[in-house]
């Protein structure tokens, strides 16, 4: 059955008050908003070509706490800005129905970037991270399926600590970002 978000369109908040709104790590999320920078022209024109499509929505599930949505959601919003894409924030706590449509590997994580028709038919979706750093967490989930288990938190923080080495220290991977959102959005 294909997933359909009609019943929320232009119910969440734009990036704007988004980032208004924000009670924790509003400093680095707009560090790294500020810091980006097209790594390449290509990219940068075709999300300028998006500009006359206006069949094309976007939806963030999104929380100020998340480590992710402050690192990848100034990317996602930089890039939509230069496509012109009606784009809005759903607050992952106030939308717990959409959230949990929107599961990665059996569990809640954000940021979730959806893509919709006008009607509301999801054509695509990202996150909550860039692939490379994903596959960290993938390889940990199959390893580790016992939430339970006694070392699970102690394994998960070296898991984390991996994914932010594979993120990095610059802006490098927002070009990662760019290339996996140009790519879904070709195939829409």
């Amino acid at each position: 059955m294909s997933k359909n978000v009609a019943g929320v369109l232009g119910k969440g908040i734009s990036p704007q008050a988004f980032i208004d709104s924000m009670q924790k790590n509003k400093e680095a999320f707009l560090s790294w908003y500020e810091q980006f920078e097209w790594a390449n022209e290509e990219d940068k024109a075709y999300f300028e070509s998006l500009q006359f499509r206006d069949d094309i929505r976007c939806l963030i599930l999104a929380a100020d706490w998340c480590g992710d949505v402050v690192r990848n959601v100034p990317v996602v919003f930089r890039a939509l800005e230069t496509a012109q894409m009606q784009t809005e924030v759903l607050i992952m706590e106030q939308f717990p129905d959409v959230m949990d449509e929107f599961l990665t590997m059996g569990g809640r994580s954000v940021p979730i970037v959806i893509f919709a028709d006008t009607g509301g038919h999801v054509l695509g979706q990202w996150g909550p991270r860039p692939s490379d750093v994903q596959a960290h967490m993938v390889a940990f989930k199959q390893a580790n399926p016992d939430r339970e288990a006694s070392d699970y938190q102690d394994k998960l923080q070296v898991v984390r600590q991996q994914m932010m080495k594979q993120y990095g220290e610059s802006a490098a991977y927002h070009a990662r970002v760019v290339s996996e959102l140009r790519e879904l959005l070709s195939a829409l």
